[in-house]
């Protein structure tokens, strides 16, 4: 990390919640709903439709989500509704994803010469 990038250094309390909010997101299933979140709010049938999760593992999900403080849940008759709460959650997976993918564009450019021509195998 270059100077200019530099942070203050974390306390430990600090970096407990750091890790607590990536063991939240270290979890497929819960990126699979806030990706279904990302376009609005949902109920939870519309997100187990559009996750194909089933009702007791998206009610985990949710709940955990929920009580992270990255969705928040209303209740309308006996719907529960839920909605993206921190929005700097995407900029967060963006990041993660631009990472991943200039990893894999890296490791694509230094194994390429080891790959079999397409003249050879013919």
């Amino acid at each position: 990390m270059s100077k200019s990038q530099a942070h203050p250094p974390l306390t430990d309390a600090a970096l407990e919640l750091v890790a607590a909010r990536f063991r939240v997101l270290g979890e497929a299933s819960r990126l699979r709903l806030l990706r279904a979140l990302e376009a609005g709010e949902r109920n939870v049938s519309t997100l187990l439709a559009e996750t194909g999760l089933t009702q007791a593992n998206a009610s985990r999900h949710l709940q955990t989500l929920a009580e992270a403080g990255i969705l928040s849940r209303r209740r309308e008759g006996q719907q529960v509704f839920y909605a993206i709460a921190d929005p700097l959650i995407f900029e967060l997976c963006a990041l993660v994803c631009r990472g991943i993918g200039a990893r894999l564009q890296e490791q694509a450019r230094v194994l390429a010469p080891l790959a079999p021509s397409r003249a050879r195998r013919r």
